[in-house]
């Protein structure tokens, strides 16, 4: 069943084509829905690559298969398989994936430890190898496609295709990020949180690249939510082929590293948002900045138990400036609190400084505030410098409709 857009989507940027990258779509035809559903691009000789997986304990052979193989830091080729999350099938899911694998790689030649597949969708269903070959070998002789087109065919829920690019000058080389992201539910900071894929013609040493992204997804995917569940699937991958011709990025200390790392920052800050904003159900865009906590992490754990808490999800949902239920939510975190130190405000109006309501605060620009699509949320814990901002979406009807019907 489809779903109207969201009415927080933005359009689909004009992303730069990346050398090395090539990027192919097919029809498997793993549900029975009339659009391409398999994504196949292909990598140069050489590419490194880094990635971040879920950590639900129930993943799919896809990401048991991404950890081990990351190690070895290069990567020939991506493939995404959108309807089947072949999650909890066991060793029929597993020899799914290694068929692929070896299918691509006698394509390629290439060790098939060095072709990478990600699956999304229902779980507990075997991916189909017939349809798995099929789609293959229909990609494989398919022209190249545009990165909105791989984006469109590696969604499920969402309804817009995501999709952000940066630039930055590294040792006086131009160096260009483009990324595709799918994710609209199922999505909790337990790294991953999604499908997510940067591709970058920058020189970058494997591990250098793994640790950028690390950070990165700290502070962006590591810091979103939209109903506190982590998929069995979630995964980020960022390949990078070198084909710029910089010198190579091998740590800290190379030059334009840190502009790299800031380009890499951008790309996941801006994808992490587009998918809060295709939540399920979503109406509202809502950034909880919590400062004044013991560290950054602890602020992290507050603000997600206030992004969390179904109590202020609804409250911004039905534009009620409820604000005891975020005093609730900072009180259950389990993270430091002092009740008499407490700060709260909504876009910009402080509603209860010092763990009291203020005597002249006026709820009209609050209320204002809430009617608009764009939520802002302050909390000052008053105990010391941490500080974190998470992102998140109200919950509504919507939310329920979508995933009632979800295997209909």
């Amino acid at each position: 069943m489809s779903h109207a857009v969201s009415p927080l989507a933005q359009p689909f940027p004009a992303l730069p084509a990346i050398a090395g990258a090539t990027p192919r779509i097919a029809r498997a035809g793993y549900k029975d829905w009339g659009r391409c559903d398999l994504t196949f691009v292909e990598l140069a000789e050489g590419t490194s690559v880094a990635g971040v997986f879920t950590r639900n304990v129930c993943c799919s052979s896809e990401v048991e298969l991404g950890r081990q193989n990351i190690a070895q830091g290069r990567a020939r080729a991506l493939v995404v398989n959108a309807g089947n999350s072949n999650a909890f099938t066991g060793y029929r899911g597993r020899e799914a994936v290694e068929a692929i694998m070896d299918q691509v790689a006698g394509h390629l030649d290439c060790p098939r430890e060095q072709v990478f597949v990600s699956s999304t969708g229902v779980i507990g269903v075997p991916l189909p190898k017939d349809k798995a070959r099929a789609g293959i070998e229909a990609a494989l002789v398919a022209g190249p496609c545009s990165w909105e087109d791989a984006a469109h065919t590696i969604g499920t829920t969402d309804t817009f295709a995501k999709g952000a690019t940066a630039t930055a000058m590294v040792g006086g080389v131009k160096i260009t990020l483009s990324a595709i992201i799918k994710g609209s539910g199922m999505i909790a900071p337990d790294m991953a949180t999604m499908l997510g894929y940067v591709f970058t013609d920058a020189a970058i040493d494997p591990a250098f690249l793994q640790t950028c992204l690390s950070d990165a997804n700290r502070r962006t995917f590591s810091c979103i939510t939209v109903d506190s569940d982590t998929s069995t699937s979630d995964t980020v991958l960022a390949f990078a082929t070198g084909a710029a011709g910089n010198a190579p990025l091998v740590s800290v200390d190379s030059p334009g590293a840190d502009a790299f790392a800031a380009a890499l920052h951008d790309v996941c800050r801006q994808l992490a948002h587009l998918v809060v904003r295709d939540g399920e159900g979503a109406q509202k865009f809502i950034a909880v900045t919590v400062s004044g906590a013991v560290s950054d992490e602890s602020a992290r754990r507050v603000g997600l138990a206030i992004a969390n808490s179904p109590l202020v999800k609804t409250a911004i949902a039905g534009e009620d400036a409820n604000w005891g239920r975020v005093v609730m939510a900072v009180g259950k975190a389990g993270e430091p609190a002092d009740r008499d130190r407490l700060s709260i405000g909504f876009g910009g109006t402080w509603a209860a400084r010092e763990g009291q309501p203020l005597p002249d605060y006026d709820e009209a620009p609050v209320a204002a505030h809430l009617k608009g699509q764009d939520i802002s949320i302050d909390i000052d814990l008053g105990l010391g410098e941490g500080r974190a901002t998470v992102w998140t979406c109200d919950l509504t009807h919507g939310y329920i409709a979508i995933n009632a019907d979800y295997r209909s």
